[in-house]
């Protein structure tokens, strides 16, 4: 049978109409920024990345829905929302890019007093910000965009692609309500073709967000905060998600089970040719599969099962994050009218009670972090440079793994955790068999399943349920549906009593929150049962401070503060470093987060303080602990405190060094203080009488000096200097590059107290989109372009344009030299 010339409609090229649309009285162009697809692909898939957004209810309540306080909400489709009709003016609305979170840039809210305790733990858990049912006015957003469509797609499928929204929100196309979701954190589609105008009117696409209500006990930000695209294709094509590469491996080399729906939109059968190839990590053929003739019959979605072998695979694994590409082409009347890429990595993964975790059959320690989804300057509203700059800082501390607390993580962290090799556990918002939760926790599963860098599913965290019957029933009807879309990785839980008992009954891998002293006794009478910390540490510090103040909410960097239920660095890592069994640990957090402000849970508290770097990704002391055992093949040692303490001149300062030399000796202005062995998973201290000076940590391995640092005793603050992370960022508009800022006296020692005002300026095609110094009592803005140093350290995120031309940041402070770094912006 042939299908219509609708159905198997072939376009080369996708160009949009010459025109553009007229929006609120003024053209203005739809964002198309390519982005997925191979260049020639019938499909097309545009990032909508420029909106207009409208903080509060777009013009008043009434008038967000129906026409009055006296008509029917919903009354008439396609006259919901005045602010949802192509016509409305938005010309008065702030142009912003997605990913963004509007909750940032909103005012902190002190707790009235006396406030009742659970609303001021409430206000605390999401930062002190004025969000929330206490303050509708900031807690409804409105976005806006134009989209091109011409003559020719009213033969495409068209529909919208979310990543995140947080959280309710209601999608309107042309004023046609085109659909809802009310999950913070699941992705989700939405169909738009029956909406559009196909004959050159202007097709406007709005999106209205409420964030009253909050899902998590921590900082959740508001708004479309991850990415959204608009994706074109044929009739007949593969829908989102709709292919699954499952490998396994023998003494031929690996062997891949596919799997590809075919969605059939068109009126009549569809008879197509499946055509499938696999590329290597070099984007060269490795594979070629048999074509095969499928029928599609008219409306239906249907599975292609297909094998493919590879010879002499590459193996994903941490240090060698390798990837193949499945490419499948769908053939009608010998033209390809879809094509679909499948990035993929070959790799085994399982735990054992034994050996631990094993990657590639060869155990790999899990020297991991938690993370929530945040970071100064613009809360969680992450650009996909920032995602990376972030897993960069865990690496180099020596972190192969990542536990996303306590949510899934967006797509694009995925993508680059798979290029970077950082494992990964995903983890359900919710631990609930409720039919909203499982869509959620379907979506999650049929969007992640090919990513390698995932190791297992986490189904729960410290759920009131989690010992009970009833929370094995809920966990088991989870793990039931994890084992349908994808039997290839384990599920786990993480648990704060209960290990033996109700869920821990139900999942594959035990995850257990701080108590990893309590691990080897659980071994001793579960020895079948494979283990992780999935929690631990939870040591408390304020980036560079070394004596506690609880009046100014200040907690001393040393490796000894922590909350009742948690352990130092040291307690877990002993523990986990020496046994096998113990297949590794999360740190509670890698980076300080908002909300949830521990210890100070009240105000002006507004982060918490359990990371091993700060909120702008700056390290606290412990960080080097870390980095010390975590890469014991590189020597190094790090000294804390700083050595300015004017006034206590002979007084004692308490000296520690983290290392991993065999020996360090540390020396005074030239002086030898002693040489100590280095105990294996600890660290040094020494009692020293302050003098200012030159302070010195010297490294020995095999008796070579190896590692040496230095800390110096400043004078005042004299001048800014400027560093990021990449000199040569892409002029796309979308890069960042992440700045620091860090005051020095004049000899060029670093200022360790410095709290100057610093200013950003950007000269050149680029824009500061926000900053942060770390400090988590700070209530300076951080939509800004200026801030004080907190501890001599502050940071700005600089947005690039689409210029190549050189660009200048420059910082500035009253009284001090300023900095400047010129960058060199790259065509893509």
């Amino acid at each position: 049978m042939q299908i219509s010339r609708r159905d198997a409609i072939v376009l080369g090229s996708l160009a949009g109409a010459a025109g553009l649309p007229v929006v609120g009285g003024a053209a203005r162009a739809a964002t198309t920024l390519s982005a997925g697809d191979a260049a020639d692909s019938p499909r097309r898939v545009d990032r909508l990345a420029d909106w207009r957004f409208h903080l509060g209810h777009a013009t008043d309540i009434e008038k967000d829905f129906g026409f009055g306080r006296h008509q029917r909400t919903y009354a008439k489709a396609g006259v919901t929302a005045e602010a949802s009709a192509p016509a409305f003016d938005d010309r008065g609305w702030e142009a912003v890019m997605v990913p963004h979170d509007w909750a940032v840039a909103l005012p902190f809210a002190k707790p009235a007093k006396p406030a009742k305790k659970d609303e001021e733990d409430a206000a605390a858990a999401h930062g002190f910000k004025a969000i929330g049912r206490d303050f509708p006015e900031n807690s409804v957003g409105w976005y806006r965009t134009p989209i091109q469509v011409t003559a020719a797609d009213r033969d495409r499928v068209l529909w919208l692609e979310f990543d995140g929204v947080f959280r309710d929100c209601t999608v309107f196309v042309n004023g046609y309500v085109a659909g809802r979701n009310e999950s913070g954190y699941a992705p989700f589609s939405v169909p738009i073709g029956d909406f559009l105008d196909y004959d050159g009117g202007a097709n406007v696409i709005a999106v209205r967000v409420d964030a009253s209500l909050g899902e998590g006990w921590f900082y959740e930000g508001a708004g479309i905060y991850r990415h959204v695209d608009l994706v074109r294709a044929a009739p007949v094509h593969v829908p989102r998600w709709g292919s699954v590469v499952r490998t396994t491996l023998d003494p031929q080399g690996a062997a891949a089970e596919i799997v590809l729906e075919l969605r059939n939109r068109g009126k009549v059968p569809a008879e197509l040719l499946v055509r499938q190839q696999i590329l290597g990590p070099d984007g060269k053929i490795v594979a070629t599969l048999a074509d095969a003739p499928v029928t599609v019959p008219a409306g239906a979605t249907i599975d292609h099962r297909a094998q493919g072998r590879v010879s002499a695979p590459q193996l994903w694994s941490v240090e060698t994050p390798r990837l193949y590409r499945l490419r499948s082409e769908l053939v009608a009347g010998g033209r390809v009218i879809d094509r679909y890429e499948t990035p993929f990595g070959i790799r085994t993964v399982r735990f054992d009670a034994a050996r631990g975790f094993l990657l590639n059959e060869r155990p790999v320690k899990l020297l991991g972090t938690c993370n929530h989804q945040d970071h100064a300057g613009v809360g969680t509203g992450i650009p996909d440079a920032l995602h990376a700059w972030r897993i960069d800082q865990l690496q180099s501390m020596g972190s192969n793994a990542w536990r996303s607390a306590h949510n899934p993580p967006a797509a694009a962290l995925l993508d680059l955790c798979d290029a970077k090799g950082m494992l990964m556990i995903v983890e359900a918002r919710r631990n609930s068999s409720d039919p909203a939760a499982m869509d959620e926790l379907a979506r999650i599963l049929r969007r992640d399943r090919n990513h390698p860098c995932i190791i297992a599913w986490s189904l729960g965290n410290e759920e009131p349920q989690q010992g009970t019957a009833r929370g094995a029933r809920v966990t088991q009807v989870m793990q039931d549906l994890v084992r349908t879309l994808d039997p290839t990785r384990p599920t786990t839980f993480a648990f704060d009593n209960s290990w033996d008992a109700g869920a821990a009954k139900v999942v594959d891998v035990v995850g257990f929150n701080y108590r990893t002293d309590k691990i080897p006794g659980f071994k001793a009478q579960h020895p079948s049962v494979p283990v992780y910390g999935s929690e631990t540490g939870s040591t408390v510090s304020t980036r560079g401070a070394y004596a506690n103040d609880a009046a100014k909410h200040v907690v001393r960097a040393y490796d000894t503060e922590h909350p009742w239920w948690a352990s130092t660095a040291e307690e877990w890592w002993t523990i986990a470093a020496t046994r096998p069994d113990i297949a590794g640990g999360f740190i509670w957090t890698g980076f300080d987060y908002r909300g949830e402000p521990t210890p100070y849970a009240e105000f002006p508290s507004i982060s918490s303080y359990f990371g091993v770097l700060d909120t702008c990704g700056f390290p606290k002391d412990n960080y080097y602990y870390y980095r010390a055992w975590w890469r014991p093949d590189q020597p190094m040692v790090h000294l804390l405190p700083h050595w300015t303490w004017p006034g206590r001149e002979g007084q004692p300062i308490e000296v520690w060094v983290h290392g991993n030399c065999a020996e360090v000796e540390l020396l005074l202005n030239g002086r030898s203080l002693g040489r100590k062995p280095m105990p294996r998973n600890r660290h040094l201290a020494w009692s020293v009488p302050y003098a200012p000076g030159r302070l010195e940590a010297r490294g020995y391995d095999r008796g070579k000096r190896t590692a040496r640092d230095v800390r110096e005793t400043a004078g005042p603050a004299a001048a800014i200097e400027l560093s990021c992370d990449r000199r040569t960022p892409v002029a796309s508009g979308r890069d960042v590059v992440m700045v620091r800022a860090e005051v020095l006296d004049a000899r060029g020692r670093a200022v360790p107290d410095a709290a100057n005002r610093i200013r950003f300026h950007v000269e050149g095609d680029g824009k500061v989109i926000g900053v942060g110094n770390g400090d988590p009592t700070s209530l300076e803005a951080d939509t800004a372009s200026e801030r004080r140093a907190f501890a001599g350290l502050a940071q700005a995120i600089v947005r690039i344009g689409t210029s190549a031309a050189p660009l200048r940041i420059r910082a500035t402070a009253d009284g001090l030299t300023g900095g400047v770094i010129q960058l060199l912006p790259r065509r893509s």
